[in-house]
């Protein structure tokens, strides 16, 4: 059977068509926020009676160019025979800029109320520069520098501010494509009085439990070199354990 030669046309027509148009389809641009948010809540029943609960989230805005834009935070609250030992909120805004493969400058905000440091609140937003000592897929290490201000409000006293110097080390290793250390020191120092000086020490693994969800282990030391009042303590660690989904 002769087949029409409008029909042939038209047949190929089409497919020269749906070629083209393929060929013209743009790339599936890459997504730029990725996150967390996580929780978890433990207890002990018996000769002591124990309550803990951690709140926290990630959010990370990398549109694959040279700057990112990091935002975390952290919520803990916990509670012994029914008096509470822990209450304390920290925030930290972090955008990144990265001037070569080592090499970055940075602006961060941070923010920290403890109720058994009476601390009502602390911000400090600082900026500096940092190098990148490791720079791998599996694993980095990075130490910072910066310079900036801190304001701190203790009970029964007015809002204080002095200049700020803030140093830090992060390292990240990735074990796996389903396990993860991270691991991070930061100090922060008031220029007014270097002594009055605030630490912070994470230590923490996650294991990936789904594609999407993870179970998280943290070891957070926090450490104020003058305290407020001679009875409260310079020390407190807190052990995280958190389910944690992530999104992007």
């Amino acid at each position: 059977m002769k087949i029409p030669n409008h029909i042939i046309t038209c047949v190929a027509f089409s497919l020269i068509a749906c070629g083209v148009i393929n060929a013209q389809a743009p790339a599936t641009p890459p997504k730029t926020w990725s996150g967390n948010v996580g929780g978890g809540f433990a207890f002990t029943d018996g000769n002591s009676d124990t309550r803990n609960f951690n709140l926290s989230f990630a959010a990370t805005r990398d549109p694959k160019t040279k700057n990112v834009i990091k935002w975390t935070g952290l919520y803990l609250r916990g509670d012994k025979e029914g008096a509470e030992t822990i209450d304390r909120a920290t925030t930290t805004l972090r955008d990144e800029y990265t001037l070569s493969q080592r090499v970055f400058t940075f602006g961060q905000l941070d923010y920290l109320r403890d109720r058994f440091k009476e601390i009502m609140f602390l911000w400090s937003p600082i900026a500096g520069v940092g190098y990148k000592l490791i720079n791998k897929d599996t694993v980095t290490m990075s130490i910072d520098n910066g310079l900036g201000g801190v304001w701190e409000r203790n009970p029964g006293h007015d809002t204080t501010g002095s200049g700020a110097y803030n140093a830090a080390e992060r390292v990240n290793w990735k074990l796996s494509k389903t396990a993860a250390i991270n691991q991070a020191v930061t100090g922060l120092w008031k220029t007014k009085q270097f002594s009055d000086a605030l630490y912070n020490t994470t230590l923490g693994v996650a294991a990936s439990v789904t594609q999407n969800t993870q179970i998280k282990f943290e070891i957070n030391d926090i450490y104020k070199a003058r305290p407020t009042a001679a009875t409260l303590r310079k020390n407190d660690v807190a052990v995280i354990t958190a389910f944690v989904v992530k999104f992007q």
